[in-house]
Protein backbone atom coordinates (compact mmCIF):
# COMPACT_ATOMS: atom_id res chain seq x y z
CA UNK A 1 0.00 0.00 0.00
CA UNK A 2 1.41 3.12 -1.47
CA UNK A 3 1.39 6.21 1.42
CA UNK A 4 3.54 9.03 -0.75
CA UNK A 5 1.77 11.68 -1.33
CA UNK A 6 2.67 12.26 -4.91
CA UNK A 7 0.65 9.31 -5.91
CA UNK A 8 -2.10 11.68 -4.47
CA UNK A 9 -3.87 13.35 -7.49
CA UNK A 10 -6.19 16.55 -6.90
CA UNK A 11 -9.83 15.64 -6.80
CA UNK A 12 -11.24 19.53 -6.78
CA UNK A 13 -11.52 19.07 -10.63
CA UNK A 14 -13.33 15.90 -10.42
CA UNK A 15 -17.03 16.83 -10.92
CA UNK A 16 -19.96 15.71 -8.53
CA UNK A 17 -21.74 14.19 -10.78
CA UNK A 18 -19.13 11.76 -11.90
CA UNK A 19 -18.57 11.17 -8.16
CA UNK A 20 -22.16 10.57 -7.72
CA UNK A 21 -22.16 7.98 -10.14
CA UNK A 22 -18.84 6.13 -9.10
CA UNK A 23 -20.50 5.79 -5.21
CA UNK A 24 -23.33 4.07 -7.41
CA UNK A 25 -22.46 2.18 -9.67
CA UNK A 26 -18.94 1.24 -7.78
CA UNK A 27 -19.50 1.01 -4.29
CA UNK A 28 -21.51 -1.55 -2.51
CA UNK A 29 -21.78 -0.19 1.30
CA UNK A 30 -24.14 2.59 0.18
CA UNK A 31 -28.08 2.48 -0.10
CA UNK A 32 -27.78 3.26 -3.65
CA UNK A 33 -24.85 1.06 -4.36
CA UNK A 34 -26.79 -1.84 -3.08
CA UNK A 35 -29.84 -1.45 -4.79
CA UNK A 36 -27.76 -0.64 -8.20
CA UNK A 37 -26.38 -4.16 -7.69
CA UNK A 38 -29.52 -6.50 -6.79
CA UNK A 39 -31.26 -4.17 -9.59
CA UNK A 40 -28.07 -5.35 -12.08
CA UNK A 41 -28.02 -9.06 -10.74
CA UNK A 42 -31.82 -9.31 -11.68
CA UNK A 43 -31.31 -8.07 -15.08
CA UNK A 44 -28.16 -10.66 -15.32
CA UNK A 45 -30.57 -13.45 -14.55
CA UNK A 46 -33.25 -12.06 -16.50
CA UNK A 47 -30.66 -11.82 -20.07
CA UNK A 48 -29.55 -15.25 -18.96
CA UNK A 49 -32.59 -16.69 -19.26
CA UNK A 50 -33.85 -14.92 -22.22
CA UNK A 51 -30.40 -16.24 -24.34
CA UNK A 52 -31.48 -19.63 -23.37
CA UNK A 53 -34.84 -19.29 -24.50
CA UNK A 54 -34.28 -18.21 -27.75
CA UNK A 55 -32.62 -21.13 -28.36
CA UNK A 56 -35.36 -23.39 -27.65
CA UNK A 57 -36.97 -23.25 -31.41
CA UNK A 58 -41.12 -23.87 -29.82
CA UNK A 59 -40.28 -20.85 -27.51
CA UNK A 60 -38.31 -18.73 -30.20
CA UNK A 61 -41.17 -19.46 -32.61
CA UNK A 62 -44.02 -18.39 -31.00
CA UNK A 63 -42.35 -15.35 -28.74
CA UNK A 64 -39.43 -14.05 -31.43
CA UNK A 65 -40.82 -10.52 -30.97
CA UNK A 66 -40.94 -10.65 -27.59
CA UNK A 67 -37.71 -11.47 -26.77
CA UNK A 68 -35.78 -9.83 -29.00
CA UNK A 69 -37.37 -6.77 -27.24
CA UNK A 70 -36.31 -7.84 -24.67
CA UNK A 71 -32.57 -8.72 -25.62
CA UNK A 72 -32.40 -4.79 -27.21
CA UNK A 73 -33.64 -3.47 -23.82
CA UNK A 74 -31.07 -5.38 -21.75
CA UNK A 75 -28.40 -4.43 -24.38
CA UNK A 76 -29.45 -0.44 -24.33
CA UNK A 77 -29.10 -0.58 -20.52
CA UNK A 78 -26.10 -2.51 -20.55
CA UNK A 79 -24.55 -0.43 -22.92
CA UNK A 80 -25.68 3.18 -20.33
CA UNK A 81 -23.91 1.12 -17.77
CA UNK A 82 -20.92 0.37 -19.40
CA UNK A 83 -20.44 4.28 -20.57
CA UNK A 84 -20.85 5.25 -17.07
CA UNK A 85 -18.40 2.82 -15.57
CA UNK A 86 -15.93 4.59 -18.01
CA UNK A 87 -17.00 8.24 -16.91
CA UNK A 88 -17.12 7.11 -13.65
CA UNK A 89 -13.67 6.34 -12.96
CA UNK A 90 -10.34 9.02 -13.42
CA UNK A 91 -8.59 6.48 -15.65
CA UNK A 92 -11.17 4.80 -18.06
CA UNK A 93 -8.50 2.98 -19.85
CA UNK A 94 -7.62 0.49 -16.96
CA UNK A 95 -11.26 -0.27 -16.68
CA UNK A 96 -11.28 -0.77 -20.70
CA UNK A 97 -8.70 -3.23 -20.56
CA UNK A 98 -9.67 -4.77 -16.87
CA UNK A 99 -11.14 -8.00 -16.80
CA UNK A 100 -14.19 -7.12 -16.06
CA UNK A 101 -14.26 -3.66 -18.41
CA UNK A 102 -13.56 -6.61 -21.51
CA UNK A 103 -16.67 -8.68 -19.95
CA UNK A 104 -18.87 -5.78 -20.07
CA UNK A 105 -17.52 -5.29 -23.56
CA UNK A 106 -18.15 -8.35 -24.98
CA UNK A 107 -21.61 -8.53 -23.24
CA UNK A 108 -23.16 -5.40 -25.50
CA UNK A 109 -21.21 -5.88 -28.77
CA UNK A 110 -22.86 -9.32 -30.32
CA UNK A 111 -26.34 -7.67 -30.21
CA UNK A 112 -25.09 -4.89 -32.36
CA UNK A 113 -22.89 -7.20 -34.80
CA UNK A 114 -26.46 -9.14 -35.21
CA UNK A 115 -27.56 -5.85 -37.10
CA UNK A 116 -24.19 -4.28 -38.67
CA UNK A 117 -22.97 -7.84 -39.90
CA UNK A 118 -24.79 -10.32 -41.73
CA UNK A 119 -24.66 -14.40 -40.16
CA UNK A 120 -23.18 -13.15 -36.93
CA UNK A 121 -26.51 -13.95 -34.56
CA UNK A 122 -24.06 -17.20 -34.17
CA UNK A 123 -21.80 -14.78 -31.42
CA UNK A 124 -25.16 -13.86 -29.80
CA UNK A 125 -24.20 -16.78 -27.87
CA UNK A 126 -21.31 -14.65 -25.63
CA UNK A 127 -24.31 -12.40 -24.32
CA UNK A 128 -23.64 -15.55 -21.91
CA UNK A 129 -20.63 -13.48 -20.52
CA UNK A 130 -22.97 -11.30 -18.66
CA UNK A 131 -22.78 -14.22 -16.21
CA UNK A 132 -19.36 -13.44 -15.21
CA UNK A 133 -20.76 -10.39 -13.80
CA UNK A 134 -21.80 -11.78 -11.13
CA UNK A 135 -18.85 -12.06 -9.99
CA UNK A 136 -18.79 -8.39 -9.35
CA UNK A 137 -21.60 -8.13 -7.30
CA UNK A 138 -20.75 -10.73 -5.29
CA UNK A 139 -18.32 -7.88 -3.60
CA UNK A 140 -21.03 -7.24 -1.12
CA UNK A 141 -20.32 -6.91 2.18
CA UNK A 142 -21.73 -10.65 3.26
CA UNK A 143 -19.91 -12.21 0.11
CA UNK A 144 -16.92 -10.65 0.04
CA UNK A 145 -14.87 -12.18 2.66
CA UNK A 146 -16.21 -15.52 1.11
CA UNK A 147 -15.22 -15.03 -2.04
CA UNK A 148 -11.99 -13.82 -1.27
CA UNK A 149 -11.15 -17.37 0.71
CA UNK A 150 -12.02 -19.26 -2.01
CA UNK A 151 -9.46 -17.40 -4.37
CA UNK A 152 -6.70 -17.14 -1.86
CA UNK A 153 -7.52 -21.31 -1.16
CA UNK A 154 -7.30 -22.44 -4.79
CA UNK A 155 -4.30 -20.05 -5.38
CA UNK A 156 -2.33 -21.49 -2.04
CA UNK A 157 -3.03 -24.99 -3.55
CA UNK A 158 -2.53 -24.39 -7.15
CA UNK A 159 1.16 -25.81 -6.72
CA UNK A 160 0.16 -28.86 -5.04
CA UNK A 161 -2.68 -29.69 -7.54
CA UNK A 162 -0.43 -28.91 -10.48
CA UNK A 163 2.19 -31.48 -9.15
CA UNK A 164 -0.79 -33.95 -8.53
CA UNK A 165 -2.21 -33.68 -11.91
CA UNK A 166 1.05 -34.36 -13.31
CA UNK A 167 1.12 -37.24 -11.72
CA UNK A 168 -2.60 -38.17 -12.82
CA UNK A 169 -1.40 -38.09 -16.82
CA UNK A 170 1.59 -39.84 -16.07
CA UNK A 171 -0.84 -42.89 -14.31
CA UNK A 172 -2.95 -42.74 -16.66
CA UNK A 173 -0.66 -42.78 -19.91
CA UNK A 174 1.27 -45.97 -18.30
CA UNK A 175 -2.79 -47.55 -17.81
CA UNK A 176 -3.29 -46.83 -21.49
CA UNK A 177 0.01 -48.39 -22.60
CA UNK A 178 -0.25 -51.39 -20.40
CA UNK A 179 -4.04 -52.04 -21.63
CA UNK A 180 -3.50 -51.47 -25.17
CA UNK A 181 -0.54 -54.22 -24.82
CA UNK A 182 -3.06 -56.92 -22.84
CA UNK A 183 -5.90 -56.05 -24.93
CA UNK A 184 -5.51 -54.60 -28.59
CA UNK A 185 -4.58 -58.49 -29.93
CA UNK A 186 -8.66 -59.47 -29.09
CA UNK A 187 -9.86 -56.44 -29.31
CA UNK A 188 -10.72 -54.00 -31.43
CA UNK A 189 -11.75 -51.05 -29.14
CA UNK A 190 -7.97 -50.88 -28.03
CA UNK A 191 -6.26 -50.26 -31.35
CA UNK A 192 -4.17 -47.60 -30.41
CA UNK A 193 -2.86 -46.24 -27.33
CA UNK A 194 -4.07 -42.92 -27.39
CA UNK A 195 -7.87 -44.76 -27.58
CA UNK A 196 -6.39 -47.10 -24.81
CA UNK A 197 -5.66 -43.70 -22.76
CA UNK A 198 -9.08 -42.64 -23.46
CA UNK A 199 -10.20 -45.56 -21.94
CA UNK A 200 -8.07 -45.11 -19.15
CA UNK A 201 -9.27 -41.26 -18.36
CA UNK A 202 -12.45 -42.34 -18.26
CA UNK A 203 -12.33 -45.51 -16.21
CA UNK A 204 -10.40 -43.62 -13.39
CA UNK A 205 -12.75 -40.51 -13.12
CA UNK A 206 -15.56 -43.21 -12.92
CA UNK A 207 -17.64 -41.99 -15.14
CA UNK A 208 -17.98 -45.35 -17.61
CA UNK A 209 -19.19 -44.55 -20.53
CA UNK A 210 -19.11 -48.03 -21.50
CA UNK A 211 -17.71 -47.59 -25.23
CA UNK A 212 -14.69 -49.88 -24.53
CA UNK A 213 -15.26 -52.59 -22.35
CA UNK A 214 -11.71 -54.97 -21.79
CA UNK A 215 -12.63 -58.54 -22.55
CA UNK A 216 -9.91 -60.54 -21.81
CA UNK A 217 -9.18 -61.56 -17.98
CA UNK A 218 -6.17 -59.92 -17.27
CA UNK A 219 -7.42 -56.75 -18.63
CA UNK A 220 -10.61 -56.46 -16.28
CA UNK A 221 -8.81 -57.56 -13.64
CA UNK A 222 -6.91 -54.66 -13.95
CA UNK A 223 -10.00 -52.29 -14.85
CA UNK A 224 -11.23 -53.12 -11.36
CA UNK A 225 -8.35 -51.78 -9.89
CA UNK A 226 -8.25 -48.77 -11.59
CA UNK A 227 -11.99 -48.30 -10.53
CA UNK A 228 -11.12 -48.28 -6.79
CA UNK A 229 -8.04 -46.82 -8.03
CA UNK A 230 -10.14 -43.68 -9.25
CA UNK A 231 -12.51 -43.09 -5.62
CA UNK A 232 -9.05 -42.87 -4.47
CA UNK A 233 -7.65 -40.22 -6.75
CA UNK A 234 -10.84 -37.73 -7.12
CA UNK A 235 -10.30 -37.70 -3.02
CA UNK A 236 -6.87 -35.87 -3.05
CA UNK A 237 -7.68 -32.87 -4.90
CA UNK A 238 -10.75 -31.99 -2.71
CA UNK A 239 -8.35 -32.51 0.16
CA UNK A 240 -5.97 -30.17 -0.92
CA UNK A 241 -8.34 -27.39 -1.67
CA UNK A 242 -9.64 -28.11 1.53
CA UNK A 243 -6.57 -28.13 3.95
CA UNK A 244 -5.86 -24.52 2.19
CA UNK A 245 -9.44 -23.48 2.60
CA UNK A 246 -9.35 -24.58 6.65
CA UNK A 247 -5.78 -22.59 6.90
CA UNK A 248 -7.41 -19.32 4.89
CA UNK A 249 -10.17 -19.21 6.99
CA UNK A 250 -8.01 -18.73 10.05
CA UNK A 251 -5.92 -16.09 8.56
CA UNK A 252 -9.07 -14.29 7.84
CA UNK A 253 -10.33 -14.91 11.71
CA UNK A 254 -6.78 -12.96 12.40
CA UNK A 255 -6.77 -10.45 9.51
CA UNK A 256 -9.74 -7.44 9.21
CA UNK A 257 -12.16 -7.56 6.94
CA UNK A 258 -11.77 -5.96 3.77
CA UNK A 259 -13.55 -3.31 2.36
CA UNK A 260 -16.05 -3.04 -0.56
CA UNK A 261 -14.93 0.51 -1.26
CA UNK A 262 -13.68 0.92 -4.83
CA UNK A 263 -11.07 3.33 -5.80
CA UNK A 264 -11.84 5.94 -7.79
CA UNK A 265 -8.96 6.80 -9.85
CA UNK A 266 -8.21 3.02 -11.37
CA UNK A 267 -11.34 0.77 -9.72
CA UNK A 268 -9.48 -1.38 -7.90
CA UNK A 269 -11.76 -2.65 -5.14
CA UNK A 270 -11.25 -5.18 -1.77
CA UNK A 271 -8.52 -2.59 0.39
CA UNK A 272 -8.26 -3.49 3.91
CA UNK A 273 -10.37 -2.42 6.80
CA UNK A 274 -8.84 1.58 7.17
CA UNK A 275 -6.62 1.49 4.30
CA UNK A 276 -6.32 5.40 3.03
CA UNK A 277 -5.02 4.80 -0.43
CA UNK A 278 -5.18 2.62 -3.02
CA UNK A 279 -3.03 -0.40 -2.99
CA UNK A 280 -2.97 -0.61 -6.88
CA UNK A 281 -2.34 3.23 -7.70
CA UNK A 282 -1.91 4.99 -4.81
CA UNK A 283 -4.73 7.69 -4.53
CA UNK A 284 -6.70 8.53 -2.00
CA UNK A 285 -9.53 6.57 -1.09
CA UNK A 286 -12.97 8.12 -0.70
CA UNK A 287 -14.32 8.32 3.13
Amino acid sequence: MSTNPDHRTSDKEWPEWRRKIHDIIFEADTPAGKWFDIILLILIVVSILVVMMETVDGVDAKYHKEIVTIEWALTIFFTIEYILRILAVKKPMKYVTSFYGIVDLLAVIPTYLSVIIVGSQGFIVIRALRLLRVFRILKLVRFSNASNTIRNAMIASRYKIIVFMIFVVTLITLIGSIMYIIESPTNEGFNSIPKSIYWAIVTLTTVGFGDITPQTGVGQFLASIIMILGYGIIAVPTGIVTSEFAKEQKRELQAHENMTKACINCGAENHQRGAKYCFKCGHELEE
